[in-house]
């Protein structure tokens, strides 16, 4: 073989061992081949065993159109060498002195001695190749099956590793979460965040009928459709092309107690896709089934079991009391709304156990910071709600800064071994508001709710008042 047919596969060799992704390979490959004949295009294409689809590695791995004649090519190629000019030839044992005249080009992606993929190049019009060129092509593609392998078994070890964890992620939320308006947000994005290329939208069972839930719109009446049509007994629905999908989630006593649709204009869901949702949607239904459970049995408690403050309906009841006294002994009162700043962030960056440990941090901050006499409750998700009473806005104010100083200073351990970091800082925003013997306790609270959006409008980590 000549020098520069040597060079040129050293230097294909060089640019396989490159961390490169799959556009920058291709381009590469094109640059090192013009040295022997003008390629106007390449591309490769990978057959998914999974999906029985090709796949296009130079468009972000999309599936190719079953009309596509890429489908006939890798068909003709099966137990070849090339398909020249659409035609399919094996090499002859000997290099002989044929020069052929070539328009397209394709060669086999080969594995354990099984086709799965192709080599395609368009060449210039007029471009002729000798035999050597050839066998020179063959060299080439064994090279380039060696790292089309590595990044295919790459490619679907992430999406193997994505997968396992959104699966521990989801049976991790109920250690410590039983209320549905905070569990079911964090389910649909972690769906959404896996099924990439459809739109996740979640129902759940409320007075006899399927409701969505997350996100707030869902204007598809196709997917209302397939709703009035699942029962418990049901694996699954495809419609619409398999670009739509319900999964319905079911109870332990076998009731249907919601779906998981997953919706697409454009792509169909793959097998892969509806294996991976099927067991994602029953690892969700357990996990909202339990809440449902632990909410009966909590729903008379008065403890919040994450962060130990009182629960929102513990805090209701202790209102009403607190404004009862205080239009009784006309004592000053005062209301705190409190929100973690970015706590979605806190979520999606180190996981939702780090979340969940933030969120006992700051109760904890919450509760050592203020009086006996004061009442910390948890409102629900990262909201907080405080009465002061014997407390006038102006002693408030004071109160509130202490607080939000305090837990911006006091990093919060983090005891999740999953989790890379051993704290994290964070910030509160907070509204206050001081009772008037005109109005209820709903209305107090709402004024205060007023000054958080404030707080939060004007930059965050800020106390301010209505």
């Amino acid at each position: 073989m000549s020098k520069d047919k040597l060079q040129f596969l050293s230097h294909v060799s060089d640019l396989l061992t490159q961390e490169i992704d799959t556009t920058e390979l291709i381009n590469g490959l094109k640059v090192l081949l013009s040295v022997f004949a003008e390629v106007k295009k390449l591309n490769i294409f990978v057959f998914d065993n999974v999906t029985n689809t090709m796949r296009n590695c130079a468009d972000s791995w999309s599936i190719v159109e079953d009309s596509s004649d890429i489908y006939k090519l890798y068909e003709s190629i099966k137990n070849q060498d090339f398909v020249i000019n659409s035609k399919a030839y094996k090499l002859p044992t000997v290099i002989s002195d044929i020069t052929l005249k070539i328009d397209s080009l394709c060669m086999p992606i080969v594995k354990d001695n099984k086709d799965f993929g192709i080599i395609k190049l368009d060449f210039e019009s007029d471009t002729s190749v000798n035999m050597e060129f050839l066998f020179l092509m063959k060299i080439f593609a064994s090279q380039v099956s060696l790292k089309l392998q590595n990044i295919v078994l790459s490619e679907q070890s992430k999406i193997n590793v994505e997968f396992h964890d959104s699966m521990k992620n989801i049976a991790k939320i109920i250690e410590t979460q039983y209320e549905l308006n905070y569990i079911v947000p964090i389910i649909g994005e972690m769906l959404d965040r896996f099924i990439t290329d459809h739109l996740i939208y979640v129902f759940l069972k409320r007075e006899e009928e399927l409701q969505l839930v997350w996100p707030k719109a869902c204007k598809d009446e196709r997917i209302y459709e397939i709703l009035n049509q699942l029962t418990p007994e049901t694996e699954y629905i495809l419609t619409n092309g398999d670009k739509i999908g319900a999964f319905p989630l079911v109870s332990e006593e076998k009731e249907l107690i919601g779906c998981i649709v997953a919706r697409s204009t454009l792509d169909t869901l793959s097998k892969r896709d509806i294996s991976y949702l099927e067991q994602l949607t029953r690892q969700s239904a357990i996990t909202i089934n339990r809440a449902n459970s632990y909410s009966k049995i909590l729903q008379y408690a008065t403890i919040d079991a994450l962060t130990n403050l009182n629960n929102r309906r513990q805090f209701e009841l202790r209102l009403g009391q607190e404004i009862a006294t205080t239009k009784r002994q006309n004592n000053p009162l005062c209301a705190m709304m409190i929100d973690i700043d970015f706590f979605k962030k806190v979520n999606d960056t180190y996981g939702h156990a780090s979340g969940d440990a933030v969120l006992r941090g700051v109760a904890s901050i919450i509760k050592s910071a203020l009086r006996e006499s004061d009442i910390p409750s948890r409102y629900g998700g990262e909201e907080f709600a405080v009465l002061l009473p014997y407390t006038h806005i102006e002693e408030a104010k004071i109160v509130g800064e202490r607080l939000r100083k305090a837990v911006e200073s006091s990093p919060i351990p983090i005891n999740d071994e999953d989790s890379e970091v051993k704290s994290i800082n964070v910030t509160i925003s907070m509204g206050l508001a001081e009772f008037n013997t005109q109005e209820t306790g709903e209305e107090l609270f709402e004024r205060a709710d007023k000054a958080l959006y404030e707080a939060k409008e004007s930059g965050r980590n800020r106390v301010c008042v209505n």
